[in-house]
């Protein structure tokens, strides 16, 4: 006996849930060719999952549209940390579809980000750096880690943007500490990263 689960997810709604460190949409977007749409789960993770569904069903009263939405998100983070688990058991069954180091070269260009988070950090000048083309750079960065590499290393600058102004430095300092060349581009960017504005997180500190 098998019982049946069915959810309707719209993908503009995952990703209007997503962040730019974490897409929801990943294990819809990121399906390597060889992975079949269904994937197994233990029994351990086949009960987690059930209570997940259990808890969005049975909310209700006061609050309850914040409370289904956190537990959604729970949910598809959770849905997406057994994909990873599942793709990458799959993959390691398989030949390796990709170039060998693949993985080492993700890590190298992860670290450069974060050593140099405060430089210039165009998608060229990375690809240039790493001797790859523009475009494969990006896929494997993509493929990795879920999210493109604006993405990452603008959420990677808004959260140093953060400590530094806990720190005490002023908004300018840390624009320009962070690698924002333009001022502007970082007021929108961190508000619309934090919900509110440099000077007014600072006056929070």
């Amino acid at each position: 006996m098998h019982e049946r689960i069915v959810f309707s997810i719209y993908p503009d709604y995952l990703k209007e849930l997503s962040t730019p460190e974490t897409d929801l949409n990943y294990c819809f977007s990121c399906r390597p060719e060889n992975l079949g749409h269904k994937i197994s789960l233990s029994d351990e993770e086949q009960k987690r999952f059930r209570y997940y569904v259990h808890k969005l069903s049975s909310i209700q009263g006061y609050g309850s549209d914040l409370l289904e939405k956190a537990v959604f998100l729970e949910l598809m983070v959770y849905l997406n940390h057994c994909f990873s688990r599942y793709a990458g058991q799959n993959a390691a069954s398989k030949e390796p579809e990709k170039p060998e180091g693949y993985h080492a070269q993700v890590d190298q260009i992860l670290a450069y980000i974060h050593q140099n988070i405060g430089q210039p950090l165009a998608i060229e000048t990375l690809a240039e750096h790493f001797f790859l083309s523009p475009s494969y750079l990006c896929r494997i960065f993509k493929s990795t880690t879920g999210t493109t590499i604006n993405k990452y290393i603008t959420a990677k600058r808004i959260t140093l943007a953060k400590s530094l102004l806990m720190e005490g430095h002023t908004v300018s300092e840390t624009a320009e500490l962070c690698g924002f060349n333009d001022y502007s581009n970082f007021l929108k960017a961190f508000t619309k990263a934090v919900g509110i504005s440099p000077k007014k997180y600072a006056s929070f500190t």
